[in-house]
């Protein structure tokens, strides 16, 4: 079973589930986010919003592959492109964080530990980058595919909870502690998605 890892760039958005491409939850605020749906332009500020950041900040998004059929996504970027993260009770992320927006592992490839791979990609990213850690969201109640993340399945993953919140705590992955592990990510990449062949960005990182 061929498995790879690429960065988002719009030549590969539409490889994003039709409702993700569809989303602006995360990349617009609530009255600007009502306003585009109701306008029928979702799609258009989504590839706005990718194409902006990939310019200004470099690589925000990574999808996974199987068979070269889409598998799933993530998608992450400091708190300033994220205009949705003020509205949130627990907010605002840490400065020396950058925000894990969503991520989500399509039906038929769950359970094969993608969801994890994306994160630890993630978080090798970000060291690369001079980042000290990943924060996010989480929604304690969470009961079916959303924008904001499980909380269970952030803490499953590394995360710790640094501002408590009935629904929506805050949590925290130390990147410091990402890097005491870097050679078990590579192991981890290697042995659960096998030769990872990767596309350059549109930036060096």
């Amino acid at each position: 079973m061929g498995r790879r890892l690429t960065p988002l760039t719009l030549d590969n958005l539409t490889d994003l589930p039709k409702p993700c491409r569809r989303c602006v939850f995360w990349e617009l605020d609530p009255v600007s986010g009502e306003a585009a749906v109701k306008a029928g332009r979702p799609e258009l500020e989504k590839e706005s919003w990718i194409s902006a950041v990939l310019l200004e900040w470099g690589s925000c998004g990574r999808l996974v592959y199987v068979d070269e059929m889409p598998a799933g996504f993530v998608l992450y970027a400091p708190a300033a492109y994220v205009p949705r993260s003020t509205a949130f009770p627990t907010s605002p992320v840490s400065g020396d964080a950058v925000q894990l927006m969503t991520s989500r592992v399509l039906p038929g490839f769950q359970g094969q530990g993608l969801g994890r791979v994306l994160v630890q990609t993630v978080a090798k990213d970000l060291v690369r980058r001079g980042f000290r850690a990943i924060e996010a969201f989480g929604d304690a109640t969470w009961a079916s595919p959303d924008c904001v993340l499980p909380a269970d399945h952030l803490t499953a993953v590394g995360f710790k909870t640094v501002r408590p919140h009935p629904r929506f705590p805050r949590l925290r992955l130390e990147l410091r502690t990402a890097l005491s592990w870097r050679e078990d990510v590579e192991m981890a990449i290697d042995r659960l998605l096998g030769a990872v062949q990767k596309e350059p960005a549109l930036r060096p990182l």
